[in-house]
């Protein structure tokens, strides 16, 4: 039986391998979306990436009561299904 060290082949391919799951669970944590009751909730940042808006016009329509919002403390928060309706309402082809 061979002595396993921190230069082996096999320990050095399971931390690798450790690695790379590490990596994956970062990349999905930080891609989460929250859900409330099966629904989706966007950030900001995210609503006016899917609409394809800047920010500030984003805001602007959130003032004018143009989308639907939800504010808590101090974060706004976007309804997926709000923002899919109102890109619905506002297409034309």
């Amino acid at each position: 039986m061979d002595i396993l060290d921190k230069k082996s082949d096999a320990v050095l391919s399971f931390f690798t391998g450790m690695d790379e799951m590490l990596d994956e669970i970062e990349k999905a944590l930080k891609n989460r979306t929250p859900h409330l009751n099966g629904e989706k909730f966007l950030t900001h940042k995210e609503a006016s990436g899917m609409l394809r808006v800047s920010a500030r016009t984003l805001q602007e329509w959130k003032s004018s009561g143009k989308i639907p919002f939800i504010g808590l403390k101090g974060k706004t928060l976007y309804r997926q299904s709000d923002i899919d309706s109102f890109l619905k309402n506002n297409y034309s082809a």
